[in-house]
């Protein structure tokens, strides 16, 4: 049924204006900004989809991953974004990160950091020859 339809995924932000200078200018992706009938903005992924975020006044940052962004490098990706400003998130317990916020083992590194209103990302390292 819906094989050939073009699905999206879609979160919410309480600051439209934050969240389109983080993914344009942070994470450098094309973001298309519609005005009408309701303000949103369309994030454009390499993959050729897309993410429409949203804003809600009493918006709640999800509690889980939204958004996961597959590197060769995962260490390289964390230096650059750190160098940009982001934070990353540092676990402890039967999840554990590094100084630099990187899980290692039990499945590829990963890294997650949160966007200007608290939805979670991630970078993880896949390599592009499939390793």
């Amino acid at each position: 049924m819906f094989k050939e339809s073009k699905a999206f995924g879609s979160f919410s932000t309480n600051d439209l204006a934050k969240s389109k200078e983080f993914y344009s200018q942070i994470l450098g992706l094309k973001v298309d900004e519609q005005k009408r009938p309701m303000a949103m903005l369309t994030v454009h992924l390499a993959t050729g989809g897309s993410v429409l975020i949203y804003p809600k006044d009493d918006h709640t940052p999800a509690s889980f991953t939204v958004l996961n962004f597959p590197v060769d490098d995962v260490e390289k990706a964390v230096d650059v974004l750190t160098a940009n400003g982001v934070k990353f998130e540092h676990y402890e317990g039967e999840l554990q990160t590094d100084e630099k916020g990187i899980a290692r083992g039990g499945g590829p590194s990963i890294a997650w950091f949160k966007d200007p209103t608290g939805n979670i990302l991630s970078v993880l390292e896949l390599k592009s020859n499939g390793a």
